[in-house]
């Protein structure tokens, strides 16, 4: 005999039990609601509780026989359609309740009739007013004739019947009402999610596609004027080219997120690179003078890729529109935030590329703004335009 000893400590720890539920879960909903209605038909046969049911009309007590039988099963079984096929379990319950107090058996199955109706106010999508109304219908000959047949119970016992049926009803159509708020609320969570998601993934492109392709077309310009000096030319032509495979390497790692069975981790530009940016900026032609103050902060939360998104955007609106001006960046890291300013002098002028549609700078104000901080783009007093961002980094405590 196997002791528990020699099992693996990872299988002692192993609960069985824990697949049980979503197990069941996985079953059809009718096989999952069978076994109540198996309980009340089964107790409905068992002597001990005979005469322990709804008792409507106060018709004599009859013992069991095959009518019972058949009215116990018309009362329980159809409770495993009660979610699937409402409408027709509360028929079926509500025909073997007739059946049962008619012939006096008064037996537990009756208590499906309240679940059924329950069931229906919750589930039943069509036909609801019809349903209740043919209800209402139904009840009315039904407590006359067990009225007249029964032994004299007040006619008020069936008004208070009928109003706990009503309320059931009532509880049952909340709980519709209640499931269906739920459902909308998680469909516009979804799209809200789905929307917030698409902007981000608009502003990703933006950033990555607008500025390497900007640094392309300037370097590309200037390379029609250096046919005369072929050194020139070549390393102007070899940075276009690293441009371009910079810019592929970037659209591929953004793809490849868009994959969530890819398994790539996101790469978050930092602000150390922002060294890069702007080397990458000066061999566009761009004059570029670069400031870092302060030491940056271990961490900072999103506010390195903000502030980096800050003067990629500020440095390819300077290649756009001020080409050949004097460009200054500065980034300050302070104990709990981050501020980066980029300015222009206006002395360049504006290089030929396609206009800009204001997204760039809209982007980074929302960015800036979701983290708490602030952001300004205006002209200079030179003629020039300046960028600030005060951006409020995850290093404060």
């Amino acid at each position: 005999m196997t002791s528990l000893r020699s099992v693996p400590a990872r299988w002692r720890r192993f609960d069985i039990a824990a697949l049980r539920p979503a197990r069941w879960q996985r079953l059809d909903v009718t096989v999952r609601d069978l076994p109540f209605g198996l309980l009340l038909f089964a107790l409905s046969l068992v002597p001990a509780f005979h005469r322990h049911g709804t008792e409507l009309g106060a018709v004599p007590d009859r013992p069991l026989d095959a009518v019972a039988v058949l009215a116990a099963a018309l009362e329980g079984l159809p409770l495993a359609l009660r979610r699937r096929w409402p409408a027709a379990c509360l028929v079926l319950v509500s025909l073997g309740f007739a059946v049962d107090q008619f012939r006096g058996y008064h037996m537990v199955a009756g208590t499906a009739l309240p679940f059924a109706l329950l069931s229906a106010g919750a589930h039943l999508d069509r036909r609801r007013r019809v349903t209740a109304l043919a209800l209402t219908a139904a009840y009315v000959p039904l407590a006359l004739v067990l009225h007249g047949y029964g032994t004299g119970e007040p006619a008020d016992e069936f008004l208070t019947f009928y109003l706990v049926l009503a309320l059931v009803w009532g509880v049952g159509t909340w709980l519709r009402s209640t499931r269906a708020a739920e459902a909308e609320r998680r469909h516009r969570v979804a799209e809200d999610t789905r929307t917030a998601e698409r902007a981000r993934i608009a502003r990703e492109l933006h950033d990555v596609v607008t500025h390497h392709v900007t640094a392309m077309v300037v370097q590309a310009e200037a390379a029609r004027y250096l046919t005369a000096a072929p050194d020139r030319l070549d390393h102007t032509l070899s940075t276009v080219t690293d441009t371009g495979r910079r810019a592929i390497n970037d659209l591929r790692h953004l793809l490849d997120l868009l994959d969530p069975g890819h398994g790539a981790e996101a790469r978050t530009p930092t602000v150390g690179r922002i060294r890069t940016l702007v080397e990458q900026t000066r061999r566009a032609g761009q004059s570029v003078e670069f400031t870092e103050q302060g030491t940056p902060a271990e961490s900072t939360g999103s506010a390195d890729l903000v502030a980096y998104r800050v003067v990629q955007e500020a440095l390819t609106n300077a290649l756009k529109y001020a080409h050949g001006s004097r460009t200054s960046v500065l980034v300050r890291h302070g104990g709990r935030e981050i501020t980066v300013e980029v300015g222009t002098d206006g002395s360049g002028a504006r290089a030929e590329v396609p206009g800009g549609s204001g997204r760039g700078l809209a982007g980074l104000r929302e960015r800036v703004g979701v983290l708490g901080g602030e952001f300004s783009a205006e002209p200079g007093a030179d003629g020039g335009f300046v960028v600030r961002a005060r951006i409020p980094s995850g290093s404060a405590s």
